[in-house]
C-alpha cells in the first residue's frame, strides 16, 4: 500500500519532470516545477521524521603499545597501563592463532565490583588476531580503573551475557563481586587507567 511519503515523493518527480520537460508554457513550468520541488522536500522530510537514523555510538582510543610477534598470547594493545582515558574507549588487542576461547574485559572500579563490557556482540569482536571491544566508564574524574582481561569458556560467557542482559533490563548495573565470577572466566592479563573527565550518567 503506497503511503502519504511515497505519493508525494512520485507525485513530486512526476511535477519536476513535466516542467523539465514541457516546453509550451514557461509559467506553468516553473509553477509545477516549484510544485514538485515542495513535495519532494515533504516526503524526504516525513520520511525522516518517521524513520529517524539510529544514533551511532562514539568511542575514542588510548595509546597503543607495539605488538610483539609471534604473538604468544592474549595482549592488551591499548589502552596501556597508566593511561589517561575518555568516558567510552574502544581497548583493543591480540590473540594467537591457536586461541578458540571467548575474550572478555571487565572493569573494576573504586567500588572494587567488576562490570563486563560488551557491545552488540556481548564477547570481544575477534577477527585475524585482533580483538577489540566497546569499554565504558562510569566513574568521577580521577578515579582509578583497573581494566581486567579474561578469556572464558561457553558457560563464563553464557554467565556474562545474561548478567549484561538482566543489568539492561532493569536499567541497574549493581556490578559482580569476586566471588561471583564464573570458574570457566580466567584472568590473562590487566592495566590500570584513569579517567580524563567526570563520566558519570554517560552509558
Amino acid at each position: 500500500m503506497l503511503t502519504v511519503v511515497t505519493i508525494s515523493v512520485i507525485a513530486g518527480a512526476i511535477c519536476l519532470l513535466f516542467a523539465i520537460f514541457y516546453k509550451k508554457n514557461i509559467s506553468l513550468r516553473i509553477a509545477i516545477g516549484i510544485v514538485g520541488v515542495v513535495l519532494l522536500f515533504y516526503g524526504g522530510f516525513s520520511f525522516g521524521a518517521m524513520h529517524p537514523l539510529a544514533i551511532i555510538e562514539t568511542f575514542d582510543t588510548g595509546n597503543k603499545i607495539q605488538v610483539e610477534y609471534p604473538v604468544k598470547k592474549v595482549q592488551v594493545l591499548s589502552p596501556v597501563d597508566g593511561d589517561t582515558v575518555k568516558c567510552r574507549i574502544l581497548t583493543m588487542g591480540v590473540y594467537p592463532d591457536t586461541h578458540n576461547k571467548d575474550i572478555w574485559v571487565l572493569l573494576r572500579p573504586s567500588d572494587k565490583k567488576y562490570y563486563p563490557q560488551s557491545d552488540y556482540t556481548n564477547t570481544s569482536y575477534k577477527e585475524k588476531g585482533n580483538w577489540q571491544v566497546v569499554t565504558r566508564f562510569g566513574g568521577d574524574q580521577g578515579e582509578s580503573y583497573e581494566l581486567f582481561v579474561y578469556e572464558t569458556d561457553a558457560s563464563a560467557s553464557e554467565f556474562f551475557s545474561e548478567t549484561i542482559a538482566q543489568w539492561k533490563a532493569a536499567n541497574d548495573y549493581v556490578g559482580l563481586e569476586m566471588e561471583e565470577l564464573p570458574a570457566g572466566a580466567v584472568e590473562i592479563d590487566r592495566i590500570r587507567v584513569t579517567l580524563e573527565g567526570n563520566c558519570r550518567g554517560i552509558h
